[in-house]
């Protein structure tokens, strides 16, 4: 194998621990402990589970987690007056509304409730406009984008001046990542399915952020010598000799890829644990501007 792994665990590790000394201090300043409030509407079980997961490192990072759960059929006006509610809260630093959110549910009206210096997802609609925009700055950027960026950096791969691919053009994943490669001065093709000739785009990438939702998609001769691969993809694949049945693969034939490319980072374990810890310095951030 050819490529160094990004260890997405070992930067997270590191950016949890950054922002746990920087609560800590805050806290002795005799300042307010940052406060994260999570709205889930109904029981997907993988929300639920990452839900969890978000609490879990607010604990562990001295912060308040407040959940506040609503049931699959809660109205629009529920949805909204809960966020209302959090809006006006002085404990709540951050709100988070997991997506996805049932059918009947206007996401879009949803996060444009969302008062924008507690946007720690970084989806309301002012905050995305001003990540489109050359000269302006968002207060939050989406974490898992961010995430994929702050590994390459830590990697040291060079983004100023490549040639990026982003497979993908979802509004949590793969547009937020294509403006943040525009903003660090990469030249960026976003591919998707009306794509044509994708293998031929691909092998064109000094840097590969896949987002796609589709198993092991990237194939190893997609991949130009020395490439940056980052893998957002998280998929389940039959695999009888593990307990649960399956194993987790990305976007990314990972054999393939790791045989060619620089960098990649692994599945998992790569981008994953990047956007919790991304999330947790946005509500970092959002108590230093409420201050």
């Amino acid at each position: 194998m050819t490529a160094k792994i990004i260890d997405g665990k070992a930067i997270a590790a590191e950016l949890r621990e950054e922002v746990k000394n920087k609560v800590a201090q805050r806290v002795a300043e005799g300042k307010s402990v940052p406060g994260l409030a999570t709205v889930l509407v109904g029981e997907r079980v993988d929300s639920m589970t990452y839900v969890r997961m978000k609490q879990k490192a607010c604990a562990e990072l001295g912060m308040n987690s407040f959940h506040r759960p609503l049931p699959a059929d809660a109205t629009q006006e529920e949805v909204e007056a809960l966020v209302k509610e959090l809006n006006a809260d002085p404990a709540v630093n951050g709100i988070l509304v997991q997506l996805p959110l049932p059918d009947h549910i206007d996401e879009e009206k949803v996060l444009q409730a969302i008062d924008i210096e507690k946007d720690v997802d970084g989806f309301h609609p002012i905050n995305i406009g001003r990540l489109a925009q050359k000269g302006r700055e968002p207060l939050f950027v989406p974490c898992t984008p961010n995430g994929a960026i702050y590994l390459l950096k830590k990697a040291g791969v060079q983004i100023s001046g490549a040639n990026a691919v982003v497979l993908g053009r979802s509004n949590i994943v793969g547009m937020p990542a294509a403006l943040l490669l525009v903003k660090e001065n990469a030249t960026v093709t976003i591919v998707h399915s009306r794509t044509k000739n994708i293998a031929d785009v691909v092998r064109q990438a000094d840097i590969i952020i896949a987002a796609i939702g589709k198993m092991e998609f990237v194939r190893g001769d997609w991949v130009k010598p020395g490439a940056a691969i980052i893998d957002v993809g998280i998929n389940q694949k039959d695999d009888p000799t593990r307990k649960r049945g399956y194993r987790l693969v990305g976007d990314v034939n990972y054999e393939e890829a790791a045989e060619v490319a620089g960098y990649i980072t692994p599945v998992p374990g790569g981008v994953g644990p990047m956007t919790i810890a991304m999330l947790m310095a946005n509500t970092l951030r959002a108590a230093e501007l409420q201050d």
